[in-house]
């Protein structure tokens, strides 16, 4: 059976399952290959609304599999950069995906596991799940992660728990903003459900836009640029067949085409 999972229902939504449970979803260049595949794929589908990340067994992720760090230790370092950067390439496309990613996290989520939960835009786990940056206990650093474990979590918590490895519970990972809701272990999968209606509320072109708009604005400075390149986004948004139609259902007290999928 395939270590990575894809399906898509018929409303559209997708969910991508790391199906390595037996190593806790561990992962090693092929898995990393085909979770790239499966982001890219799923985001350029059309009949893809959102998608969901998930995890089989007792761990969402608990980052990368130790043969794997074997192998990258006999590595020399052009070699260890070349396989570096596919992790760095999915962790991208995943970010960059234009269609709503959601986390589902059930479980322990470690090193590389905490990365999938940073660059997805919203993450859910179970209040019994837990989280560490282990790397330094390796003699490793989290270096590919860290744009999205910082931006996720800030750089003071990043401080701390990159330095001291230690673990974290699901309500520290709620307070640091690494996870928005926590939920008990057996609801997670209502909540996830609930997170999902509620973007399908959403234009799909939109979400899309809202997405880039805000990698356009983070730590950009208030000049004249950004001023004229936000009022350029949202004219551009006004003027789509999207936009025409969220306002005239709104004003016609009517369902927009997307929320009768």
């Amino acid at each position: 059976m395939s270590d990575i999972l894809t399906d898509i229902r018929a409303d559209g939504v997708a969910t991508v399952t790391m199906n390595r449970g037996d190593v806790h979803n561990a992962f090693n260049e092929t898995v990393i290959a085909d979770l790239a595949e499966a982001f890219r794929r799923l985001g350029a589908d059309p009949a893809v609304r959102l998608v969901l990340l998930r995890g089989t067994g007792k761990s969402f992720s608990a980052g990368a599999d130790l043969s794997w760090m074997q192998r990258m230790a006999g590595y020399g370092h052009d070699e260890n950069v070349a396989d570096a950067m596919g992790l760095a390439v999915m962790l991208r496309t995943l970010d960059t995906c234009p269609k709503p990613t959601v986390a589902v996290v059930q479980g322990p989520a470690y090193g590389g596991g905490v990365g999938l939960v940073a660059a997805c835009d919203i993450a859910v786990c179970a209040d019994t799940a837990s989280f560490a940056l282990t790397e330094v206990r390796l003699g490793l650093i989290p270096a590919v992660i860290s744009p999205y474990v910082v931006a996720a979590m800030g750089e003071r918590a990043c401080r701390r728990y990159f330095l001291t490895a230690e673990r974290f519970s699901a309500s520290e990972a709620h307070r640091l903003g690494l996870v928005h809701e926590v939920v008990p272990a057996a609801e997670l999968d209502a909540a996830a459900e609930t997170m999902v209606a509620k973007l399908m509320e959403g234009a799909p072109g939109a979400q899309g836009a809202a997405k880039d708009l805000i990698r356009a604005v983070v730590n950009h400075p208030l000049d004249d640029a950004l001023v004229r390149d936000t009022a350029e986004r949202i004219a551009r948004q006004r003027a789509s067949a999207e936009g025409r139609e969220g306002v005239g259902a709104f004003l016609g007290k009517t369902r927009p085409g997307w929320q009768n999928r």
